[in-house]
């Protein structure tokens, strides 16, 4: 099962100029992916730049509008991610909780835990065989 550990947006991470996170986070978001990685439950991970250098795509009928950021509603937004694996619910809860706080120990900070559908979640159809297909591709 693989679950997404989102880590939501802050004002100051929404206003950060610079990828660099304070160096205590940092190492300890570090610590933190090794062990994940040497136990085999590391699959991607990464920080994610703010608003003001993204862009969302509105679908109104058949119409797409591009809209550029930033965007305002910070609680709704996401700083970065951790892709893990885990044989159970409860093993990826155990991970996550041990997750750094991103905002240093002491801070008010929230992450989100989703698990990602796998193919076998869905019944068969060709459009999910040519899903299959293309994975073995990637």
């Amino acid at each position: 099962m693989r679950f997404l550990i989102i880590v939501k947006a802050t004002p100051e991470t929404e206003a950060q100029t610079s990828p660099a996170p304070d160096p205590a986070i940092m190492s300890e978001m570090l610590d933190y992916h090794e062990e994940l990685a040497q136990a085999g439950a590391l699959l991607d991970c990464s920080g994610l730049q703010p608003t003001s250098a993204s862009w969302r795509v509105r679908y109104e009928g058949t119409q797409r509008r591009v809209i550029d950021g930033p965007f305002a509603e910070t609680k709704e937004l996401i700083a970065g991610y951790t892709l893990i694996q885990a044989r159970s619910r409860e093993e990826a809860i155990a991970w996550t909780r041990r997750f750094p706080n991103p905002c240093g120990e002491g801070n008010p900070a929230e992450i989100e835990v989703r698990p990602l559908y796998a193919l076998e979640d869905f019944p068969p159809s060709p459009s999910v065989e040519r899903f299959k297909a293309l994975a073995g591709n990637v």
